[in-house]
Order: C-alpha cells, then sequence, then structure tokens
C-alpha cells in the first residue's frame, strides 16, 4: 500500500514541519497581542484569570491545530486531514474507553506523587483537607475538563497529530529521540509569550521560568505520546493534556496550606518534584519499550483497520 509519505515530494516535507512552526508561533504572538500591549504581567499563582486572558489563550491555543491542518491540507497534501492527524476515536469501544481513563488516571496519580514528595521536602505545605466535599471537587474538575476539550485539541492535534510524528518518520531514516527532544522544545518556546507574562511561572523572570517551562515539556511530551502511541489516535493525548493543564493545577490550589504562597516551581509537575515524578515515569516508559515508534506512524490512518498498539 503507498502512504501519504509516499506521496509527499521531499521538498514538501521538509517545509512541512517548518511552515507548521512558523504559523503556530505567528498564531500564540497574534493572539497574546492584546495583553503584551497592555503590560499584563502574573505575578501570584492563586490569582482568577480576567476574561481578557481568557480570550487570548483560547485563541492562542487553536494556532498548532490551524497550523497541522493548513500544511497537511496546502503543503503536503498527503490525504484527509482527520487521518493524517489521527483525530478519530480508538477502536475498539473498551480499548477506548481503557486508554481515555489510563489519560486521566496516570496524570492523576504522577500529581499526587508530585505533592507527596514535595510535602515530604518541606516545600509544600498541605492545608486542611474538607473529606466530605471532595466528590464534589472532583465531579467539578472532570467537568472542567470536558469543557476545555477544545482548546487542547486546538494543541494536540499541533503537537502529537502533525509535528511528532512527522520528525519521527518524515525522513529517509526513523529519528524517534530527536523526535521527542525537537517536539518538546518546539513545544516549550511556543509558549514564550506566556511565559514573559508571567502564565505559568508567576513571580519568576522569564531567563528562569523559560528553562523550566523546556525542562517540564521534554519531560510532560513523552507522556503525551505514549497515550497517542498506545491507542493510535490523538483524543487521549488530548485528555491527558487537558489534565495536566486544568485539574493538576487545581489539585496543588485545593491542597495547599490556604496561607502560603504557590511557587509552581516548588509545586506540582511544572515544578522540581514534578520534575522527578514525571522523569521516572518516562525511564520507565522508554526502558520497556512503551516509547518505541511504529514505521507506519504516518499512515495509520489511511486504513479503516485498527491500529497496531504499542505495549501498554
Amino acid at each position: 500500500m503507498t502512504t501519504p509519505l509516499a506521496l509527499s515530494a521531499p521538498a514538501a516535507r521538509r517545509r512541512g514541519p517548518l511552515v507548521f512552526l512558523g504559523v503556530a508561533c505567528l498564531g500564540i504572538w497574534v493572539a497574546m497581542t492584546p495583553l503584551l500591549a497592555t503590560g499584563f504581567q502574573r505575578a501570584d499563582g492563586r490569582a482568577e484569570t480576567g476574561a481578557l486572558a481568557q480570550a487570548c489563550i483560547a485563541a492562542a491555543m487553536f494556532a498548532p491545530a490551524l497550523a497541522a491542518v493548513l500544511v497537511v491540507r496546502f503543503v503536503e497534501r498527503t490525504g484527509r486531514v482527520r487521518d493524517v492527524l489521527a483525530l478519530r476515536w480508538p477502536t475498539p469501544w473498551n480499548h477506548a474507553v481503557r486508554a481515555c481513563l489510563t489519560a486521566l488516571a496516570v496524570p492523576a496519580g504522577l500529581t499526587a506523587l508530585a505533592l507527596a514528595l514535595g510535602h515530604a521536602a518541606g516545600v509544600y505545605p498541605v492545608g486542611e483537607v474538607h473529606w466530605k466535599g471532595l466528590g464534589t471537587w472532583a465531579a467539578g474538575l472532570l467537568l472542567q475538563i470536558l469543557v476545555s476539550l477544545p482548546l487542547f485539541f486546538g494543541e494536540e492535534l499541533g503537537w502529537q497529530g502533525y509535528l511528532f510524528p512527522r520528525l519521527a518518520h518524515g525522513g529517509p531514516r526513523p529519528r524517534p529521540l530527536f523526535a521527542y527532544l525537537a517536539t518538546g522544545l518546539a513545544f516549550a518556546l511556543w509558549h514564550l509569550p506566556t511565559l514573559l507574562m508571567g502564565g505559568q511561572y508567576p513571580g519568576h523572570p522569564w531567563y528562569v521560568s523559560v528553562p523550566a517551562m523546556l525542562v517540564s515539556c521534554t519531560l510532560a511530551l513523552p507522556l503525551f505520546t505514549w497515550l497517542r502511541l498506545r491507542s493510535g489516535s490523538v483524543v487521549p493525548a488530548v485528555l491527558g493534556h487537558a489534565f495536566v493543564s486544568t485539574a493538576s493545577v487545581n489539585m496543588v490550589k485545593e491542597f495547599a496550606d490556604r496561607d502560603v504562597p504557590l511557587d509552581p516551581l516548588q509545586m506540582g509537575l511544572a515544578g522540581w518534584p514534578g520534575w522527578i515524578v514525571m522523569g521516572t515515569f518516562v525511564a520507565f516508559l522508554a526502558l520497556t519499550g512503551r516509547l518505541r515508534t511504529a514505521p507506519d506512524l504516518l499512515d495509520r490512518g489511511s486504513s479503516r483497520k485498527p491500529p497496531a498498539l504499542a505495549p501498554s
């Protein structure tokens, strides 16, 4: 069977990722212009996000998906957009349920371990836990994840749907390690406008927040890629990303002492406790072969048969 890759000229294969990165980065800078122009700065980890900031963030998060669609449709012309970007439901249905539950359970467990490590190290003081209200709180988190899913499709259709597969198997030889590192680097630096405004690391200068984001994204990306590889679909990666960026952050706030300032560098998956936890989990995935990419990663969507699953 002729793959979509075989139908694409070498020049288009080389140009595609560059065009994708250009459009995605231009998109977030344009979306963040209203905040940058007003000198917006986020200095408090407990501060609520205003309406203008929410609108700018939402617009920015669609930039990678827009870039991916434009490249697949007009630069590479490799096939149906939804097939190329793995925008499909995992099959069969019981595998889909397991994949989606895993995408929620694993980040939740990693966050809990990071908070426990931070507490043991004395950098994350735990406050009073109201056990009776935890069920309502958890239900609210799940609702928040579901409501935010379209935004995270906007990101992961670009990173896991397009860029990672192209970098891993878009050349004459497979380059999985290069793909993990390069996609993680692009994933981190794409956030540069928000980092300059204290978005992910409020209260810290850019020369601290940018390296911290590089570490966080480089460690988080294999987790999302593993979810995508084991399911043959971008959907679990979207769920995992949504949990890390919403529910995981809320877990940090919910269980912390109310009188202690929140410092993402010391707390949760974005700080050093999370780096240790995620790094350990990623090492386990790598050593057990769960991060290996199949040669047909780019054209699995061209067949109606369920994709061959990576080890789970």
